[in-house]
């Protein structure tokens, strides 16, 4: 059996969790031990969401990452980023695309870390899929269903996380018109 790369001396830096957020979910058992999993706290998990979403911008897509952990392990079971522009795929954000990756699973025994506030599609799924908690990285470029995933039962925080809050600003005043069709789609454009 191969000894999982991070384990508990690992440092917990941008670099490990870089690694985290490029390797396919899958993979993760041979990436982290269980011990290194116990390690990493909240903020930690929304800055891989955040590298997520640094690939997504890099590839030309809307800076949009999320990751799914499991409440008891905190293994990631899913992760993904937004795909509206790479696989012209009009609601594969960041949220979808990390609950793809999970499979079926029962999601009241997780967590989904997003680096952004979910759109109306994202957090009716979330509800739609009994999410136990979701943990969102910006509310300062885009907010709004925070207060419907509460009414629908979700724990909902905030964790603010700085680096993320700046890409989406950056990209915003970059790529508006993507942004836009991101939200509202192609029509919103005329």
């Amino acid at each position: 059996m191969i000894k999982p790369l991070f384990n508990h001396s690992t440092e917990i830096n941008d670099t490990t969790l870089n690694v985290i957020a490029h390797m396919p979910t899958t993979s993760l058992p041979t990436v982290i031990s269980n011990d290194f999993a116990q390690k990493l706290q909240d903020k930690d998990f929304m800055r891989i969401a955040v590298l997520l979403a640094a690939k997504s911008y890099n590839e030309g897509g809307c800076p949009i990452g999320a990751v799914i952990v499991n409440n008891e392990t905190k293994q990631i079971v899913g992760k993904g980023h937004n795909t509206l522009v790479q696989e012209s795929h009009p609601y594969n954000h960041g949220e979808t695309s990390a609950i793809r990756d999970a499979g079926r699973l029962d999601f009241s025994k997780t967590t989904l870390f997003t680096s952004l506030s979910p759109c109306d599609v994202c957090a009716t799924l979330l509800y739609m899929r009994g999410f136990d908690r979701v943990v969102v990285g910006d509310v300062t470029n885009a907010q709004g269903n925070e207060t419907l995933l509460a009414e629908k039962g979700i724990q909902v925080e905030i964790l603010e996380d700085p680096v993320g809050i700046k890409q989406y600003a950056d990209f915003r005043a970059e790529k508006p018109e993507q942004d836009l069709e991101d939200w509202q789609g192609l029509a919103a454009l005329k």
